[in-house]
């Protein structure tokens, strides 16, 4: 019996310490942080982002309504190095009610060059024209002003030609200012295309107003707010004088 129970005390011992040593062991792998290119497979999707440089220079940059003055001084501050030949794409007036804004950035570690924005923008169907900027221009009726406008997000904002070679930004930004020679609707739906165009020509991200990526949700929101725009400015219905 003193050797059974001495055999039967060994092997609980033994026991014990094989559940101590494996309970206590790290396990293969745990406790290293996996960087995040190894935790994605290959064929995985990345999303887009802004990337540092692009945040620096938005970052100063006031977002949503309280933006329209300091988009509209980005955009009117090429005038000093315009040509004075230019009139295409000239507002008919400085005033405006409301103000529609969004960006093409680069992608993390990248920069829009400007003979690529160049030939996008043309491909999109803008002119190039007054402040030394792009405009989409009303077919057939230039004189009426720019539906939209496309500005460096460098100030002062234009694309100078003589130095078009050299030229690296990390976004640009299209000016929807209203009124529009057209239905803000159209011109939105006009703008909005050009975007995409000119974003998937760059390789770039479209960005909202609040330097958001532009998402579905997004779109039928500025869709409807530029729709009650358009019922809110409709000209009022003519009425005829009573007969006596």
């Amino acid at each position: 019996m003193t050797e059974l129970r001495i055999g039967i005390l060994v092997a609980g011992l033994i026991l014990l310490l094989a559940i101590w040593y494996f309970g206590t062991r790290p396990r293969q792998g745990q406790g290293r942080r996996v960087p995040r290119g190894e935790q994605q497979g290959e064929g995985d999707r990345m999303e887009p982002t802004l990337g540092a440089q692009i945040e620096r220079e938005l970052a100063d940059a006031p977002a949503g309504e309280e933006s329209v003055q300091a988009e509209m001084e980005l955009l009117d501050g090429a005038v000093g190095a315009a040509s004075p030949n230019s009139e295409l794409g000239k507002r008919v007036s400085d005033d405006f009610d409301k103000i529609v804004t969004l960006y093409i950035a680069a992608r993390a570690g990248q920069v829009l060059r400007g003979p690529d924005i160049v030939v996008a923008a043309e491909k999109a169907g803008l002119t190039y024209g007054h402040m030394n900027v792009f405009h989409r221009l009303v077919e057939s009726h230039p004189e009426r002003g720019p539906i939209f406008s496309v500005a460096n997000i460098r100030r002062p904002g234009s694309f100078e030609m003589s130095e078009i070679q050299a030229l690296e930004t990390p976004a640009i930004a299209f000016f929807l200012t209203l009124p529009a020679p057209v239905s803000a609707l159209d011109a939105w739906d006009a703008m909005l295309p050009a975007a995409q165009r000119m974003a998937e020509l760059l390789d770039g991200v479209v960005l909202d107003e609040q330097r958001n990526a532009l998402g579905r949700q997004r779109i039928a929101g500025l869709r409807d707010e530029l729709r009650a725009w358009d019922r809110e400015h409709e000209a009022p219905p003519v009425t005829r004088s009573p007969r006596w």
